[in-house]
């Protein structure tokens, strides 16, 4: 170390020598002007944001407030919705928190539930003139659409937001229908808990996926979300509470999923649980060949010693196929906690095997394999970041990651709306694994959207709207596509009718959440009604709520 740059040393009496000489030449600075000095500098991180806001403010002028949150709609999620979605979560893991804490949920349920039948017997007072529907906002929930009869039909505001009770001895969990899957899997986890099926988005409800459909890449064993469930209770058109199950009102029960509300509102569900382990050691296997791809993921899909099974497909020919168990015990050096903030995007990060055409075993802590498509919402999230996945912004901003889907609903805006219409596409068809093939070349050739959603789940010969052809539980498969269309000339409404079409040819099913452009007579023909229309005669629906046809298709949603 040089001397200048020692304790003491020349360069900082220099200094000194120099400040002093200053002094006595010029006198010393007054004290107002020092603290004006001490202040600006204090001041210019300040002065540093609304230069900048102030730039952004003239960027946004000169080009059109519409313009920006069409094409760089990125400035807007990531200057307000990002911080607004931290601020939404914050709250309401607070409040869950102190709701449990304090156990006023139970308490406090039943005389929601008394309130929310005094609003259906006061729509009936006041001559039923209207159909019913939730009061909750249409923004609010996670399907892409947001309903127009919310502004026509009488709204019953439903607050039910809290787990009610963890039953061990039955290995039971009772929860309000507006309990979402990022709630329920922090309360359980800890306990040692968890629930068969857990759709991948934390803020999907579980009202959402009963009266909608819920799926994960453990369905190959348990089915869809709602045959995890063994009770609902409702209340009917008639203002009464009515519970239901396999053994009881077993009808009611059967013809609840898929109804969208149109049978009664929900006010609590009972679902399964199954104990926790801390680890889910996953296996990444890159197949090549639309054949072989198609192959190696219905012999997976049939192994119950796998506890998950999930594929990507990341082209007409190439896919990772991904195959996991639950354990308690992993290697150390091969656990990768992808759920952190800083992680990569978990599809960018299985792209990895494919693209050096090797294999790969990680454990993958439960939770965070539970949610592991939350961070980039499938791969939504690098339309409107892309640059999303950039290491320094994972570092930097990760925390603040995924926006809320329902504040992106809630700003989209009329243009966007449009242009997502016209140009995007949200879908997932549930068809019989025996047609996968045929299935992924139709995706292909109608849309073209890549990566692609892989996965198996049985579907059991149950009474209601979805059930296999045949007598007997058949293994099925959801095909999710999310994304731009790569297909020349795509047309939203004719590529999605002729999907439509071909997934009714094969016996599939199409989700509720999204687009549906099918008539009343294709949607019929697509699921059976029977068991629900009886219901809907036999409990005095048919003045109470619209049909279910009436709320999903693409003429009631905006």
């Amino acid at each position: 170390m040089g001397r200048g740059w020692g304790v003491g040393g020349g360069r900082k009496g220099g200094a000194g020598r120099r400040a002093r000489e200053r002094r006595a030449r010029y006198g010393r600075v007054p004290a107002a002007v020092r603290e004006r000095v001490r202040a600006a500098v204090a001041m210019s991180p300040v002065w540093s944001l609304g230069a900048g806001l102030l730039l952004l403010l003239l960027w946004v002028r000169h080009r059109g407030l519409e313009a920006v949150l069409v094409h760089h709609r990125w400035v807007f999620v990531c200057l307000f919705l990002l911080p607004l979605s931290i601020l939404f979560d914050v709250y309401y893991q607070l409040r869950a928190w102190a709701v449990w804490r304090l156990h006023s949920a139970p308490r406090q349920h039943a005389q929601r539930v008394r309130h929310i039948q005094a609003q259906v017997r006061e729509w009936k007072n006041e001559g039923s003139k209207r159909y019913m529907c939730t009061g909750r906002p249409g923004w609010l929930t996670v399907s892409l659409r947001v309903g127009k009869y919310k502004k026509t039909h009488k709204n019953i505001m439903i607050n039910l937001m809290d787990i009610l009770e963890v039953d061990k001895e039955r290995q039971v969990v009772r929860v309000e229908p507006l309990v979402t899957m990022g709630q329920l899997t922090a309360h359980l986890n800890p306990m040692g808990w968890t629930i068969p099926v857990v759709p991948e988005l934390d803020d999907l409800t579980v009202g959402g996926l009963i009266m909608g459909t819920g799926i994960e890449s453990s369905s190959h064993i348990y089915g869809l979300f709602q045959h995890t469930c063994v009770a609902y209770e409702l209340v009917l058109a008639d203002g009464s509470l009515v519970r239901c199950s396999p053994t009881e009102n077993s009808d009611l029960f059967y013809a609840v999923p898929w109804s969208c509300g149109t049978l009664g509102f929900l006010v609590a569900a009972e679902i399964k649980m199954i104990p926790a382990k801390k680890y889910v050691k996953i296996h990444y296997e890159p197949v090549r060949g639309l054949q072989k791809i198609c192959e190696k993921f219905t012999e997976e899909s049939k192994k119950k010693e796998n506890s998950f099974v999930e594929g990507l497909v990341y082209s007409l020919e190439e896919a990772v196929i991904m195959t996991g168990v639950l354990t308690d015990e992993a290697e150390q050096s091969k656990i990768n906690r992808i759920g952190n903030y800083y992680k990569p995007w978990f599809f960018k990060h299985v792209e990895k095997y494919l693209k050096a055409d090797r294999t790969g075993v990680e454990y993958i802590p439960s939770r965070h394999y539970y949610h592991r498509h939350t961070r980039s919402i499938f791969w939504e999230l690098q339309d409107i970041i892309p640059f999303g996945n950039n290491p320094v912004f994972r570092y930097l901003f990760g925390w603040m990651v995924p926006p809320k889907i329902s504040l992106l609903k809630l700003t989209q805006g009329e243009a966007i709306r449009k242009l997502y219409e016209q140009h995007h596409v949200v879908q997932d068809m549930l068809v019989p694994m025996k047609s996968l093939e045929k299935s992924i070349q139709t995706f292909h050739a109608d849309l073209n959207v890549y990566p692609l959603w892989l996965c198996p789940f049985l579907l059991p010969n149950n009474p209601g709207m979805v059930h296999p052809k045949g007598d007997e539980t058949e293994l099925y498969v959801d095909i999710g596509a999310y994304g731009e269309p790569k297909r020349k000339q795509f047309e939203a409404r004719a590529s999605m009718r002729q999907m439509e079409k071909f997934v009714r040819s094969v016996h599939g099913f199409q989700m509720l959440y999204a687009d549906c452009y099918m008539t009343r007579e294709e949607f019929w023909d697509m699921f059976d009604g029977s068991l629900y229309h009886k219901l809907r005669e036999q409990m005095n629906c048919k003045d109470a709520f619209p049909e279910v046809y009436d709320k999903i298709c693409k003429a009631a949603r905006h």
